[in-house]
């Protein structure tokens, strides 16, 4: 490895904290992002709007890449396999040059681990190996990984902490935390490692939220049918304030799922466009729909909503705000209730198991639960329709201005997933990091490591 320097102004390892304009580097920011499987982005836009410059950024499907180069036009972009000698290349270059490292790398084995073996040499971790590979070849400043909590729950958080400190290399601290307790209008648990180099000096940041996903909940009632849902308080204390946040349309700390769609309410099924103009619809009704509309211009995009069949239209009358298959009367459950065949058949004359995901509505209420990345992941809480684009995109956060898009080229591309341009969009919002928790993430990362910056300044002004 080179050895560490440091310059006046500047905390740097083998290249220094900016970047040049033709990398997209904004230039009233000192620290640099470049963001590994990027997806559509939700991590890049959370630094951004936290004030970091995102450089570049690296994935292998086309349709994501698609819609992160709309989103971030000065962006470095390098699709590929990051296996793959050349495309590998190309992300350590960018690497090389920046401050930060972010992005959360597919690891397929952490459910079938066993303790004699290490996650780092699993075949079938090779994306997440390459992640720590970058780190160690390009030395930056600080690092932020995520990836789904069952990481945590099948115990090898330790050997990921380990494997992240590149033999003490970086000091790294791993955290659980929740979307809804950022602001976000979904509960959306991630598991985050953030590292920063041990010659900076400096711990790495802890992030706390608002903890409103520790003190209140939605609960089921039986006494009436269909059961009703309610709000229910856990924590005296804390659910006091947090539940005042909860319903209160102009604070931002806590987001209801009305607070974050309700304005788009009267989108139509089957609309053959995607875009609308604000004009045709109400004016923002909540603090979050003011911000999530801020810098969009005149048009907003992605409000396709998707044809539903009656056999669905029939189940979700059955089901209340904030309810599930489990409210389903007999009768709604059989298989086919209007007697037209459409998908799967297990042969009972029932609904099968895995059906039961998809008959979920959102409660106005409160926060939406995890989205997936499929269309019929929740439905809307007021009528029996799904949910556009758009409305997955405002319960992950994302601002209108981000708009998600497709390859345009047609049929099977290297790296393209199955489904068609319809269902990608769906799946790059649902997998994507929701940006406001990355902004919480970034905005601390950022304080911590303008104050390192700004120690070594005063040393070299005092010489």
């Amino acid at each position: 490895m080179q050895p560490r320097t440091r310059t006046a102004g500047r905390v740097t390892g083998n290249r220094s904290v900016g970047a040049s304009a033709r990398d997209g580097a904004s230039a009233d920011s000192p620290f640099t992002v470049v963001d590994l499987f990027a997806g559509a982005g939700g991590l890049s836009e959370g630094f951004r709007q936290a004030g970091f410059s995102v450089v570049a950024a690296s994935d292998n499907d086309p349709d994501a890449a698609a819609t992160f180069a709309r989103n971030f036009p000065n962006a470095r972009l390098i699709v590929g396999d990051i296996r793959a000698p050349g495309t590998k290349e190309k992300v350590l270059d960018a690497a090389r040059r920046a401050s930060i490292l972010v992005g959360g790398p597919p690891c397929q084995a952490f459910s079938q681990m066993r303790n004699h073996t290490r996650l780092i040499d699993d075949p079938r971790n090779a994306l997440y190996r390459e992640f720590i590979d970058v780190i160690q070849r390009s030395r930056p400043m600080a690092f932020v990984m995520e990836n789904v909590t069952g990481m945590d729950q099948m115990g090898v958080r330790d050997q990921i902490t380990s494997d992240l400190a590149i033999d003490g290399e970086y000091d790294v601290v791993p955290q659980v935390l929740d979307a809804a307790d950022f602001g976000v209008p979904q509960t959306r648990k991630r598991l985050i490692f953030t590292g920063v180099r041990t010659s900076l000096g400096m711990s790495p940041p802890r992030f706390e939220g608002t903890r409103a996903t520790e003190a209140i909940s939605l609960v089921r009632f039986n006494g009436t049918h269909p059961p009703r849902y309610k709000i229910v308080a856990q924590e005296e204390i804390l659910s006091g304030r947090l539940s005042k946040a909860l319903f209160d349309s102009d604070d931002l700390s806590v987001v209801s799922a009305a607070d974050a769609i309700s304005d788009l309410a009267s989108l139509e099924t089957g609309a053959r466009s995607d875009e609308l103009l604000y004009d045709e619809l109400p004016a923002p009704r909540s603090a979050y729909q003011k911000m999530m509309r801020s810098g969009a211009g005149s048009v907003i995009t992605n409000v396709q909503v998707p044809r539903i069949n009656r056999d669905t239209k029939l189940r979700l009358g059955g089901v209340p705000q904030g309810g599930n298959h489990r409210d389903l009367s007999e009768e709604l459950l059989e298989r086919y209730i209007t007697g037209h065949r459409w998908g799967p058949n297990n042969g009972s004359g029932r609904l099968s198991r895995r059906h039961f995901y998809a008959y979920r509505r959102l409660h106005p209420a409160i926060w939406a639960w995890t989205l997936n990345t499929k269309a019929d992941a929740a439905y809307h809480y007021k009528f029996p329709r799904a949910l556009s684009v758009r409305e997955f995109a405002r319960l992950q956060s994302f601002p209108d201005r981000f708009t998600f898009t497709t390859d345009p080229r047609r049929g099977v591309i290297e790296g393209r997933h199955d489904g068609g341009p319809a269902h990608s969009r769906y799946r790059q919002v649902g997998n994507a990091v929701p940006p406001l928790l990355a902004r919480a993430i970034a905005r601390q990362l950022l304080a911590e490591l303008a104050g390192v910056q700004a120690h070594v300044l005063r040393r070299a002004r005092t010489g």
